[in-house]
């Protein structure tokens, strides 16, 4: 008898399958699975592959020892990366430009008067209007009380700029309603005796006048050029509830490009070079056109290119090979946003600028996987080979699902990378291998909702999301409500929240539920619906997905709460019946090619090619 496993090494998860072979008889016997270790195609992958097996046989009484031959798919790695488009910054020299949005401004309203320190205000008897800084040393009813005192002798305090989160308790107090814009951290940096406008909305309602260019030229009186360099501001106030913009004449704002640069897209018979500016449509225009694409360069000093070379210096260090042998067989690029802090703000403002997301896969020679293959064999004593290519494996796997039959066409969504695969009724197979999966839409994520923790942006990413409404319900993001027999926790009262399984991870950000789920499933929609319809076009007959009939859903991200309905829908365009994989019949859309891995060799010892 043989025990034969199956081994594939993904971008986020290292999958076994095991079976027994006696004679002419094939029976799988245990499924393991565990987290990849290391970047996918690197030595790094041996300690996962081993916990993998470890996995496998865990209830079983066979041990890795036990274990007669090892099969490895051959594993290309792929890395994601932001290339900024270029950035227009606001530059502060003196003092500043800035914009604010605390989560609870007092008052109402809109003024524009001269920035003034609290304690000027008390000797204060100009008839300008004034707009004071209360900094932390300030117990809020004393400045409600000082505030009114001068109302009453006729001074003009049209806004308040605080320190404190004292913004709704002063606002109660004062005889006049105004704006009022709190939680101003960095108060010391705000020039006094310099002209300042404060706005705060209504509740339920955002700023007008400083979400618009036009607005903070009509306030400062701007001249054209100085208009276009504001933008950037106006647009990180637009949907705030409150603002506070100061302009001081002795500050000079200038305009930092920081170039994005160009991409030299290399074919086998043509070549592209484009500007990262032009957008993701057209960078995958280019890609189309000078398929299948040899190598991918950026221009030396840029951005993209910083990013490009710093993929191929990783590479090459993992996988012991020059750099100049590391080539980009693959591109994905994606529009998206990420905030950009605005230079000079005082409580950490920034403006969401468009950026271009790539993602690389960078074609190594099939030295690496050897390389793996020969230290996993020294190190646990079994004998272990390559058996095949990922995609004709999975497709092997994916035959096992009930009531799927050749011709049949697969596509394989992992972390990294987008597979697809088709055997006609002639056994033969076409597949394709494209960078950009669910690593990509976890990055796209964390960068669009400006995310610390790329956990968090995973999370968000895999489950649904709802918002706690009290301390005993919480409305789903589907908009249905949910009650509880037991108090929830104080902590979680007012947030968003995701939903994995039992538990609640509140997020931390202003963003509600409505915008981090719009960001999660166009995230989505722009890599996996982009990829899959990609892949399929390069292996459907003469191109025309339209020649399709079954496509079977298999990988990790298949398992992903929206993204098989969200490729089914787009399938269904050209009436193609889509679906999940279920694997011999129970292991769902995973562990496809680790079958396949066992399949492809058994059927060769039938064959007689394994000896």
């Amino acid at each position: 008898m043989l025990l034969v496993a199956g081994v594939d090494i993904g971008n986020s998860t290292t999958e076994v399958a095991i079976a027994q072979i006696n004679g002419s008889k094939l029976e799988f016997y245990t499924s393991g699975i565990e987290k990849t270790t290391g970047v996918k195609g690197t030595k790094r992958n041996i300690r996962g592959i081993v916990n993998a097996l470890n996995n496998a046989l865990e209830n079983t009484p066979y041990q890795i020892k036990d274990i007669s031959l090892i099969l490895l798919n051959e594993a290309t790695p792929v890395i994601g990366d932001i290339a900024m488009e270029t950035i227009t910054e606001t530059v502060i020299t003196e003092s500043t430009i800035i914009g604010h949005n605390p989560s609870t401004p007092g008052g109402v309203g809109f003024g524009v008067g001269t920035t003034i320190s609290f304690q000027e205000l008390m000797s204060h008897r100009g008839k300008e209007p004034v707009i004071p800084l209360i900094n932390a040393g300030y117990d809020f009813a004393d400045v409600a009380a000082e505030i009114n005192h001068k109302l009453d002798q006729g001074i003009r305090i049209v806004g308040v700029i605080v320190q404190n989160d004292d913004g709704v308790l002063i606002s109660n107090r004062l005889k006049t309603s105004m704006p009022i814009v709190d939680e101003v951290k960095y108060i010391d940096k705000v020039p006094v005796h310099m002209p300042a406008a404060v706005e705060v909305a209504e509740s339920g309602r955002t700023i007008e006048t400083l979400s618009n260019p036009f607005g903070i030229a009509t306030v400062f009186n701007l001249d054209p050029e100085e208009t276009k360099l504001v933008v950037p501001l106006s647009r990180a106030l637009i949907g705030n509830r409150s603002a506070v913009v100061i302009k001081t004449p002795q500050g000079d704002v200038h305009a930092r490009r920081i170039p994005a640069g160009k991409l030299m897209i290399l074919g086998q018979h043509h070549k592209a070079e484009i500007n990262i500016e032009a957008g993701a449509d057209e960078i995958m225009s280019s890609v189309e056109k000078v398929k299948p694409v040899l190598d991918v360069r950026g221009e030396p000093g840029t951005n993209v290119g910083g990013m490009l070379e710093r993929v191929r210096a990783v590479m090459s260090k993992l996988t012991d090979q020059p750099i100049e042998t590391m080539a980009i067989q693959d591109i994905l690029a994606v529009d998206t946003f990420a905030p950009k802090e605005v230079l000079g703000g005082v409580a950490g403002e920034s403006a969401l600028e468009n950026a271009v997301g790539l993602a690389a896969m960078v074609k190594t020679s099939r030295l690496p996987m050897q390389q793996i293959a020969a230290a996993l064999e020294k190190e646990i004593g079994v004998k272990v080979q390559i058996e095949g290519v990922e995609a004709n494996m999975a497709i092997l796997g994916a035959l096992t699902t009930p009531g799927s039959a050749k011709p049949l066409a697969i596509v394989d969504i992992g972390g990294g990378s987008s597979d697809a695969a088709i055997i006609n009724s002639q056994d033969q197979v076409f597949y394709t291998h494209l960078a950009g999966a669910g690593d990509m839409v976890t990055m796209l994520i964390k960068a669009e909702l400006g995310l610390d923790s790329t956990l968090l942006a995973e999370a968000i990413k895999c489950s649904p999301l709802a918002k706690v409404e009290s301390l005993f319900h919480m409305r789903m993001e589907d908009g249905s409500v949910k009650f509880f027999d037991q108090p929830l926790d104080p902590h979680l009262f007012s947030r968003v929240v995701v939903l994995n399984g039992n538990t609640m991870e509140p997020i931390e950000t202003d963003h509600s539920m409505e915008r981090i789920r719009t960001v999660r499933r166009e995230a989505k929609r722009r890599v996996f619906v982009t990829n899959v319809l990609r892949a399929l076009t390069r292996i459907a007959p003469n191109g025309n997905i339209r020649l399709l009939d079954f496509v079977v859903i298999v990988g990790g991200s298949a398992l992903d709460f929206e993204i098989p309905e969200m490729i089914t829908e787009a399938l269904a365009e050209y009436k193609i019946v889509a679906g999940r994989a279920n694997v011999r019949g129970m292991m769902g859309p995973r562990n496809a090619v680790a079958t396949g891995l066992v399949l492809s060799y058994y059927q060769n010892l039938k064959n007689g090619s394994n000896g």
